[in-house]
């Protein structure tokens, strides 16, 4: 919040609160219009030894000098990561609005009690029919993973190459910025698909503000947009959910969770 852009002051802010795995928004690879110059992937990356790196570019367009200008979502662990997907989210035209790409992250993350996808979004600010088309996609993708997490492994020739089957689990946890109030009904549509892990560890206590705590650039009431979610069979395993209310290390207060082993 005091202007300046700077990952390695991310990293360490991000390392004090301890993760195993870390979900990060808007990340950028040569975008000097967004103070990120370099490549943010990669210094988060030198910033955080022993955690592996996994980026989901959704805007990416020529930088004019020959390279790639990058803007996305990562997903950083230290725990082993099975399988990554970048799902491209529904992106309907909407005349007048700005809007950009969206897309969720998927890591298929090695817990302690088996395999979890741990899925990381950002989605449309300015547009709700996009936001409403993305949340939809979303639960979508919750189903197919449940549908995949049932259906027999069959292996392809000799069993090798991408066709080398690999589980993909029905548990998920969904973090995210999802650019809306708790009272939207598109956060309703989510809660029908997962829970709320605030919900969970603080029974009868409003979530704090993640957004416009310290910016009121966007919007002159905090309010709470960035959620971690959990599937149904997690649920007994949220041990406890915090919001760092303090920290100005962003425009976004950090969501963190903590599970049972």
């Amino acid at each position: 919040m005091d202007g300046r852009v700077d990952p390695e002051r991310i990293a360490r802010t991000a390392k004090q609160l301890g993760p195993d795995v870390c979900c990060f928004q808007e990340v950028a690879v040569n975008y000097p219009d967004l103070d990120a110059p370099s490549d943010q992937p990669a210094l988060l990356s030198r910033a955080l030894p022993g955690y592996s790196v996994h980026f989901a570019p959704v805007v990416d367009t020529p930088d004019g000098k020959g390279g790639r200008k990058q803007f996305g979502n990562i997903i950083l662990s230290r725990l082993p990561v099975r399988q990554v997907f970048r799902h491209t989210l529904p992106w309907p035209p909407h005349a007048g609005v700005p809007n950009m790409p969206r897309v969720a992250l998927e890591a298929v993350i090695e817990a302690s009690w088996g395999l979890v996808s741990v899925f990381t979004t950002h989605l449309e600010f300015y547009s709700e029919a996009q936001r409403a088309a993305q949340v939809a996609r979303l639960c979508e993708l919750k189903a197919e993973a449940l549908a995949h997490s049932t259906a027999p492994s069959v292996a392809k020739p000799k069993d090798s190459g991408p066709f080398t089957p690999f589980a993909r689990p029905a548990s998920s946890i969904l973090t995210g910025d999802f650019n809306m109030r708790p009272k939207d009904p598109l956060v309703a549509t989510l809660m029908s698909a997962w829970r709320d892990a605030w919900a969970l560890a603080n029974p009868g206590r409003e979530q704090p503000p993640t957004f416009g705590v310290f910016d009121k650039e966007f919007t002159s009431e905090p309010y709470a947009c960035d959620l971690v979610l959990v599937s149904e069979d997690l649920a007994p395993r949220v041990v406890s959910a915090r919001v760092d209310t303090e920290t100005k290390a962003s425009d976004h207060q950090p969501v963190i969770v903590e599970f049972r082993l």
